[in-house]
């Protein structure tokens, strides 16, 4: 080979290493071409050379499908759907299989008896009036021969005690205690006293005055009634 055939070889060397590296070929096995083509005849230096043939565009690496909104949660973290979510954060679930036990019912409150209402048109039967008198309560008075007694009368029958009379037994102490005598004397019972009905009234019983002499006074003991 002569030396112009060896110079010509190597100039379309070059120029097809230069075309296969600038013009941005086909990548093969995930590379692209890197430089820029020499200037030439036709391309000053620091021009952009745009491709002669459609671009085509590859993605180099497969990327992860996006999460999706309504899936599951990520590895790790509870489902808050899971039966344990719900006894972590709310209320115990209940397994599979069992039931909840029957609650007792409210306690109820006995209604309070009445007394049963007597028949339409009876009456009670009607008693006649009968007087208890309580036990005579004694108080001191001006004068040594008197003192002031109250007497309660309950009238235990249904018929009113229209009248009667209240008699007081009176005895005469001496100065040594000895009893002397003992006077009866009566005064107007505070009638009328309904039937189931109390009143209570204060006497002022008196005996003669000649029959306490100085040094003795006078007790009554014992109170009696009669009554219509």
């Amino acid at each position: 080979m002569d030396r112009r055939t060896l110079t010509l070889t190597t100039l379309c060397c070059s120029l097809a290493a230069a075309c296969l590296t600038g013009c941005g070929g086909p990548a093969r096995d995930g590379y692209a071409a890197a430089g820029a083509v020499a200037p030439g005849p036709e391309r000053r230096a620091g021009d952009n050379v745009p491709p002669q043939s459609p671009v085509e565009l590859r993605r180099l690496a497969e990327s992860p499908p996006p999460a999706s909104k309504t899936g599951s949660a990520p590895p790790g973290t509870p489902d808050p759907r899971s039966p344990a979510a719900s006894a972590q954060g709310g209320s115990p679930a209940t397994p599979p299989g069992t039931t909840q036990p029957p609650q007792p019912p409210p306690a109820q409150v006995p209604p309070t008896p009445r007394p049963p209402a007597p028949d339409p048109g009876t009456t009670p039967p009607t008693t006649p009036a009968n007087l208890a008198l309580g036990p005579p309560t004694r108080t001191g008075a001006a004068d040594r021969w008197c003192e002031k007694v109250t007497v309660a009368f309950t009238n235990t029958g249904t018929k009113p005690a229209i009248s009667g009379t209240v008699a007081f037994a009176t005895h005469i102490i001496g100065a040594l205690g000895i009893d002397w005598a003992t006077i009866t004397t009566t005064q107007p019972l505070p009638a009328p006293i309904p039937g189931g009905t109390t009143k209570t009234r204060t006497y002022t019983v008196c005996v003669e005055s000649w029959r306490v002499p100085l040094g003795m006074h006078v007790e009554t003991r014992t109170t009696t009634a009669t009554w219509t």
